[in-house]
C-alpha cells in the first residue's frame, strides 16, 4: 500500500472515500451520481481505491447488546519482556482471541491496550481468568470497564 497522504488522491478520489465512509452500502450508480462522475468511471476507481488498499473493507456496524456483548472493557497490558519475540508471541495469541477487537501496541504505562467485548462482567471476569492472564509474556494487566461509550468508530476526518 502507498503512502496514504492526501496527495494521492484527486478531489473524485476524496469524494468516493467520504461518501463510502459515511455510508458504505451506496450502489455504485448512487455513488456515481453523489460524486458527479459516470458509473463506469466511479467503479474503476473504486476498484482502483480498494487493490491499493486505501479502502480496507465495507462492513456492517452491528450494536454490540443486540448480540448480547454490551460490555466493552479495556485491557493495559504489561509484558515481562521488551523483545521481538515476546512481542511476537503475545500478539500471535492475541490474533485467535475472538473477544478481543482491538488490539494496539502503545508508549506509556503499558505495552499493548486492548479493547474487548463480552456479555457482563462475569463473562470477563472468565476471559480473563482462563485467557488473559495465560497470555504468553504477561506480567501484568489492568482492567477498565466503559461505563458510557461517549464516541465509538468516529469516521476519519479528512
Amino acid at each position: 500500500m502507498k503512502d496514504s497522504s492526501d496527495d494521492d488522491f484527486d478531489r473524485i478520489d476524496l469524494k468516493i472515500l467520504r461518501a463510502l465512509q459515511s455510508e458504505g452500502r451506496l450502489t455504485n450508480a448512487d455513488l456515481a451520481e453523489r460524486v458527479n462522475v459516470s458509473p463506469a468511471t466511479c467503479h474503476r476507481r473504486t476498484q482502483r481505491l480498494f487493490e491499493e488498499g486505501h479502502i480496507t473493507g465495507v462492513r456492517a456496524e452491528v450494536a454490540p447488546a443486540a448480540v448480547g456483548l454490551g460490555a466493552l472493557v479495556m485491557v493495559g497490558v504489561v509484558l515481562d519482556r521488551s523483545t521481538p519475540e515476546s512481542f511476537a508471541a503475545f500478539e500471535g495469541a492475541v490474533l485467535e482471541m475472538k473477544e478481543v477487537l482491538d488490539c494496539n501496541l502503545v508508549a506509556g504505562d503499558f505495552d499493548y491496550l486492548l479493547k474487548i467485548r463480552v456479555r457482563d462482567m462475569a463473562d470477563f471476569n472468565k476471559l480473563h481468568g482462563q485467557k488473559l492472564i495465560a497470555l504468553p509474556g504477561v506480567r501484568q494487566t489492568r482492567t477498565f470497564f466503559v461505563m458510557k461509550e461517549v464516541k465509538e468508530n468516529a469516521r476519519l476526518p479528512f
